[in-house]
């Protein structure tokens, strides 16, 4: 059937194109689209059973995201970060997660503490179901959710924008079977705030984005695939 012949699918556009977004962020952040994998109008049309007008503002939010680039006369692709942009982004999240650190010893409470750990206790359990979409979806909550013990909206907002970016960057090149965070390191940062050692959680962190950035690999062969089994779709 071509692909004018498709009828779209009764379903509410919103719907639909949240369904579109997802499938494409999904197979970012499971590995499954690698660098540079070019998404067609016309197969994503095919596949989702929608119109190109659909599509386009689909494609046009995950631009915005910058999960995918949309070059000229050429359609879209997964991005792909350059060396020197991952650079740029690991060394501001070290910034800001310095400055982060200070403020949540200084203003945890008793029940933070007790939610972190419970966090552990998450990412614990994910880590020995190697569940890693779980554990990386984990990873990327517990630096979140320290900024928001910082009380700081302005640092918890500009965290929330590098993570993502760094979630994709870590997505597209770290090998598979990597944590994108130890679970250990999170531990070893909670027991800092615990003890109100301010210098010593920076220190920690510091280390850990370190690590992380040293695991990623910019450099990838990835075997030809189908567009759909690339988007979960088969």
């Amino acid at each position: 059937m071509s692909v004018a012949a498709v009828p779209p699918v009764d379903e509410g556009v919103d719907d639909v194109e949240e369904r579109i977004y997802r499938s494409v962020f999904d197979g970012v952040m499971n590995q499954r689209l690698a660098p540079g994998t070019k998404l067609p109008e016309a197969a994503l049309c095919e596949l989702f059973q929608v119109s190109r007008s659909v599509v386009r503002k689909v494609l046009q939010r995950l631009a915005h995201d910058r999960i995918v680039d949309l070059r000229p006369n050429k359609g879209a692709v997964v991005a792909s970060p350059t060396p020197e942009e991952t650079r740029q982004i690991f060394e501001a999240r070290r910034a800001l997660e310095a400055a982060i650190m200070r403020l949540a010893v200084r203003n945890a409470t008793p029940q933070d503490i007790a939610d972190l750990r419970q966090r552990m206790g998450k990412e614990h359990e994910a880590m020995h179901r190697f569940d890693q979409p779980a554990w990386a979806r984990l990873a990327s909550s517990f630096h979140l959710r320290l900024a928001e013990v910082a009380g700081n909206e302005m640092l918890q907002r500009y965290l929330t924008e590098l993570v993502s970016r760094c979630s994709l960057i870590v997505a597209l090149y770290e090998p598979p079977g990597n944590a994108s965070c130890e679970h250990d390191e999170h531990e070893a940062l909670v027991g800092c705030i615990e003890r109100r050692d301010a210098e010593g959680a920076v220190r920690l962190m510091e280390e850990h984005l370190q690590v992380l950035e040293r695991n990623v690999r910019l450099q990838q062969e990835t075997p030809e695939r189908s567009l759909a089994r690339m988007l979960g779709l088969g």
